[in-house]
């Protein structure tokens, strides 16, 4: 038995992927300390003069912290939040986060906060920006996974838009407010998507520095099911919103089936980017771009391309990639659409799913045990032009949100914990995970402009302190993450 285990760590040795150093410079904060202890980080941003601001909650408060440039703690300010107060978006610009909550009163009234956080003045103030009430227990935000698609900020900073769904029992509509960054005065408020018979379900929004909104969606032709005698039972709508005009165009679709698409914006155009399928909606065999020019609100090229065998070698390895490139991926959800210096796109998703077992606990009987899977993702990189230059994925497994990504110097960076030493399996696939007793490190999985990757290790989490790249920032080139346990004692890592 002990030849055994000895030949077995010398397979696993032996097997152990050669991970490089960073490339990226490293440095640490000194660690700080919070009178309350927090949860979860809520919003993280840096602006251009160095300031960092924090905001988390804890049982009953958000907490609002600022950071130096040697990432000191120079202000936090405890806020307590009202009994069913919760965090619902966040946008950034300048010297100034927006933190918007929404109270529940009553069981049909509904009042939104914008908590403006100004880091350079020091100062949090809470505002009620505006009120609406809903049917029952109806959502007023819809449409977002791990991205908050209902508030959007123009890229000057000095608009931002709000979109809410405002459902009745025999009506289906959205709301769109806009207002000025500055002073939260409303500009202008519009009803979009007023159907008595239709639903309409939100994909994405975006503003630009003239106040037009362009909201995202899709249009079911009769009911909510994504499918029909074969067919896709809906269609995708962007509406193009202003204080004087209001207007949409329907995306038309030939075969494909596509679960939701995503905006990203460049200097006079839109790109609708997403997944497209061949049986139906959420599953993936590649793909898609659609195209629009934003000032005629005109569909300009429309391209899906199947997903590279590089995606499928990635996943299933060298000899059996063949064989499942024709069978279709599914439970993936995008997290990040990302631009580099050239209006390249970079749209990444990961696989997510839950399952249930039943633990017994013997005499005592068992219980349910539910368990949150955060396994593999797929990178895509589409050209100026719209293309699919390439795409490729990462073989994981996690049980919480485990990434997160960034692009600098036309580099995509994809930072996350894996186990100690990567395995490079017989068949090429590098899986990303941490194995039974191993210790765990950080890398920075590292995809150059042509799609090659390298697996840089930044460090070995046993005896330092652990970090969570989930709840991180990239700004003014530097990305910035927080230490895990949720304790009053914290500290931060700077990749440069």
């Amino acid at each position: 038995m002990k030849k055994f285990l000895l030949l077995a760590c010398f397979i696993a040795v032996s097997a152990a992927y050669s991970q490089t150093t960073t490339k990226l410079s490293v440095s640490e904060s000194e660690e700080y300390k919070d009178e309350v202890k927090a949860k979860d980080i809520l919003a993280i941003h840096t602006t251009n003069s160095g300031l960092t601001g924090i905001i988390r909650d804890s049982k009953r408060d958000f907490l609002f912290d600022v950071f130096d440039t040697g990432l000191n703690k120079v202000f936090n300010m405890v806020v307590e939040s009202d009994r069913n107060e919760t965090f619902v978006g966040e946008l950034f610009s300048g010297e100034e986060m927006k933190f918007f909550t929404v109270d529940s009163p009553k069981k049909t009234e509904r009042i939104i906060y914008c908590h403006i956080f100004n880091l350079a003045q020091k100062s949090v103030k809470k505002v009620k920006l505006f009120e609406t009430t809903v049917e029952k227990k109806q959502a007023l935000f819809s449409g977002g996974n791990k991205r908050e698609t209902s508030f959007a900020i123009s890229p000057s900073g000095n608009y931002f838009a709000v979109t809410t769904d405002n459902s009745k029992k025999h009506a289906n509509a959205y709301t769109i407010r806009v207002f000025d960054a500055s002073n939260l005065s409303l500009l202008f408020e519009k009803v979009y998507q007023e159907h008595e018979e239709r639903y309409y379900e939100h994909n994405d929004l975006s503003i630009d520095d003239e106040a037009n909104v362009y909201a995202l969606g899709k249009l079911f032709v009769k009911g909510r099911s994504q499918k029909k005698d074969g067919e896709a039972n809906y269609e995708f709508v962007l509406n193009k919103i202003s204080k004087s005009d209001m207007k949409a165009i329907s995306i038309g679709m030939d075969e494909e089936h596509i679960q939701s698409l995503n905006i990203s914006v460049t200097e006079n155009q839109l790109n609708l980017l997403g997944f497209y399928s061949e049986e139906r909606a959420g599953r993936i065999k590649g793909g898609c771009n659609f195209t629009i020019d934003k000032k005629e609100l005109a569909i300009t090229s429309k391209k899906h391309q199947d997903l590279p065998i590089a995606v499928y070698e990635d996943l299933y390895g060298d000899k059996r990639a063949d064989r499942k490139k024709d069978k279709e991926l599914t439970s993936f959800y995008v997290d990040y659409v990302l631009t580099d210096d050239d209006d390249n796109t970079y749209m990444l998703a990961e696989e997510f799913y839950i399952t249930t077992t039943y633990v017994s606990m013997g005499m005592n009987g068992g219980h349910i045990q539910t368990v949150n899977h955060y396994d593999d993702v797929l990178v895509f990189k589409f050209d100026n032009s719209g293309n699919l230059a390439w795409g490729r994925s990462i073989f994981k497994r996690a049980t919480a949100p485990s990434y997160n990504a960034f692009v600098k110097n036309n580099q995509l960076h994809v930072i996350l914990n894996s186990g100690k030493n990567l395995l490079e399996k017989n068949d090429g696939r590098t899986k990303v995970s941490k194995g039974f007793l191993e210790s765990s490190s950080l890398y920075d999985i590292v995809y150059s402009a042509d799609g090659d990757v390298s697996y840089d290790k930044i460090q070995d989490n046993k005896g330092n302190t652990d970090y969570v790249p989930f709840f991180g920032t990239f700004e003014t080139g530097t990305f910035i993450m927080s230490s895990a346990g949720g304790g009053r004692n914290n500290q931060f890592m700077i990749l440069k």
